[in-house]
């Protein structure tokens, strides 16, 4: 059965909906945020300490959008993946890599600079920075979005599980107020999914049986800011 190691609402997000997606049998390890100072034991299982880590029989993946597309290859036939002989093959890659390297990088940013690191390390002119840096690249979506219903093939595909975490993780930084108009109606179809919705309560559900906090990562800023700073001093 796989294995998905996974803290409240971070990146280990985007193949949990993709589980639920799916329908594929899985068991969900909840951890404390950040995992590579709170679950010191965890760092036996993943040396970088960070979440996703899924575990499928000897298969050992830890980025989130390889995840994605894993699960669509090992799982097929089905219809949240694109086929490499099909018309929007490329463009499906494209933007199941685009949710990840171009949109979540400039937010880890701002989630460390504005909320994670210690009073006396944070740095709000590059925090915002890179908030406008991520609002930038939202364009190529609304340009895109404005005619189409999903990001390619005519349907929902792990392209979109991919980028609906970066737009996820754009509330929680509270600057969903400036997504584009197509961008937000977007955002609001995605989070009607039965498999959304049901990933959310199954991760609170776990965390809450399994003694860990139910407070979305993103927003654990004190909590994250102290532990870093232990972390450091260690």
């Amino acid at each position: 059965m796989i294995t998905l190691y996974h803290c409240m609402s971070a990146r280990s997000f985007r193949p949990l909906w993709m589980l639920e997606e799916l329908g594929l049998p899985y068991e969900l390890k909840m951890l404390p945020f950040p995992p590579r100072v709170m679950a010191r034991s965890y760092l036996k299982m993943n040396p970088l300490g960070t979440v996703p880590l899924l575990v499928d029989g000897t298969t050992r993946m830890t980025e989130s959008a390889a995840i994605c597309q894993y699960l669509c290859a090992s799982s097929a036939p089905n219809t949240l993946q694109v086929l490499s002989d099909a018309h929007d093959f490329g463009a499906f890659l494209n933007f199941l890599h685009f949710g990840e390297a171009t949109l979540t990088f400039p937010q880890t940013l701002v989630l460390r600079y504005a909320r994670f690191e210690p009073e006396h390390r944070r740095q709000p002119g590059v925090a915002d920075d890179y908030a406008k840096w991520f609002l930038a690249r939202l364009r190529i979506l609304e340009s895109h979005l404005s005619s189409h219903e999903f990001l390619c093939a005519d349907r929902f595909t792990a392209a979109d599980v991919s980028v609906g975490y970066a737009l996820m993780l754009g509330d929680y930084l509270d600057l969903s107020e400036s997504f584009t108009s197509s961008v937000t109606a977007y955002w609001k179809r995605l989070q009607q999914r039965t498999a959304y919705q049901h990933a959310m309560v199954v991760q609170e559900e776990a965390a809450a049986s399994q003694g860990i906090s139910t407070v979305p990562s993103p927003l654990l800023a004190t909590e994250a800011a102290q532990a870093i700073a232990q972390g450091h001093a260690r």
